[in-house]
């Protein structure tokens, strides 16, 4: 059973290696990762862990119409690697898949819905909670601290990526979920979220987030270390974002991803089998010395931006916020009613 995972990254060789091993314990067989405009030693690291074997590597410069993660969605339509796939998962860096059924693997999740065509992941928001500084040490240790499982609002907190089978049913990868269903079997097609609930047949064709304020989380989850170190938030907001339409990185996405109210430390059981992998990745000379440099390229990036008004300025707002408290249920009930108003007069906006 060959499952692909699929990754855009620019500038992020400093927590690369963590993500590769942590997706390989978890039984990813194959990963395809796109890079652009690099200054950090990224796409130097990615060539030499293709060498290895351990992923393939497309290069992904510039013009795109689209921004760079949708040109590099319709690179991959094309690859082999994804039609020779089962399974497929587009993620992002930040994005850690937590299964929660049996040991904790993509075989344990599929035996757990055997039925499915597709399994949204829900994210589950892992907040910053007062980390100031950037260090080298793995973010899934860092963060300890997230979102409750079931929140009405922000609707972001019930945004999902797709692992779905690779049968047919639909033609095109997406950022959130498959697209172009085959209108042949697409009435065959069967989606359940990450508790294993039957989700209705809309989903099959639409939909990005799974009903807010219910526990999606059962089976699996979608950890989302979307802020990280202030430090680091404010390198991300100099970055850029990956899809071009994206509101920009901000005080405001930082305080709709904030939330540090239960701590959820169960990643931590595919330590052994990641950390295993970690090691033997850090022990080649070659990507134990581009790691090393893509660490002091981040923190010699982070002074040089401390000398900029805008980014010292926003870098003071974060330690000013407090973490984000989920709001009351009256009052998030409030604001998704208000948000299914605004979707219902034709202006969703950003409460789809």
């Amino acid at each position: 059973m060959r499952s692909l995972a699929i990754l855009t990254v620019k500038n992020e060789a400093a927590f690369l290696l963590e993500w590769l091993a942590h997706h390989r314990a978890v039984g990813f067989t194959d990963f395809l990762v796109f890079s652009n405009d690099c200054d950090d030693g990224t796409d130097a690291m990615l060539e030499r862990l293709a060498a290895l074997g351990w992923l393939s590597h497309v290069p992904n410069p510039g013009p795109w119409p689209e921004g760079p993660q949708w040109a590099a969605l319709k690179a991959a339509d094309r690859h082999p690697l994804t039609r020779a796939a089962d399974w497929i998962l587009f993620l992002d860096v930040d994005e850690f898949v937590n299964i929660h059924a049996g040991d904790g693997t993509l075989d344990a999740l599929r035996a757990a819905l055997p039925e499915a065509s597709a399994i949204p992941l829900t994210w589950r928001m892992f907040g910053n909670c007062g980390v100031v500084d950037y260090r080298d040490t793995p973010v899934t240790e860092q963060f300890t601290r997230a979102a409750p499982s079931s929140m009405l609002w922000p609707w972001r907190a019930s945004l999902f990526k797709t692992l779905f089978r690779n049968d047919g049913t639909y033609g095109k990868l997406g950022v959130h979920r498959p697209r172009q269903p085959d209108p042949a079997r697409i009435g065959a097609a069967r989606w359940f979220d990450g508790s294993g609930a039957p989700l209705p047949p809309d989903y099959a064709r639409s939909r990005i987030f799974t009903p807010p304020g219910l526990d999606c989380h059962r089976l699996v989850q979608l950890n989302h270390y979307a802020l990280g170190a202030m430090q680091s938030y404010v390198l991300k907001a100099a970055r850029g974002r990956a899809n071009r339409e994206a509101s920009p990185f901000d005080i405001s996405y930082w305080v709709e991803r904030n939330f540090c109210a239960e701590e959820d430390r169960t990643i931590a059981r595919m330590a052994p089998a990641s950390g295993a992998i970690l090691a033997e990745l850090r022990a080649d000379p070659v990507l134990g010395a581009l790691h090393e440099r893509a660490v002091a390229w981040r923190r010699a990036r982070i002074d040089a931006l401390m000398l900029e008004e805008d980014y010292r300025s926003l870098f003071g707002r974060l330690m000013l916020t407090p973490p984000s408290r989920p709001l009351p249920a009256p009052l998030a009930r409030r604001m998704l009613e208000l948000g299914m108003r605004a979707r219902a007069a034709g202006d969703a906006g950003e409460t789809i």
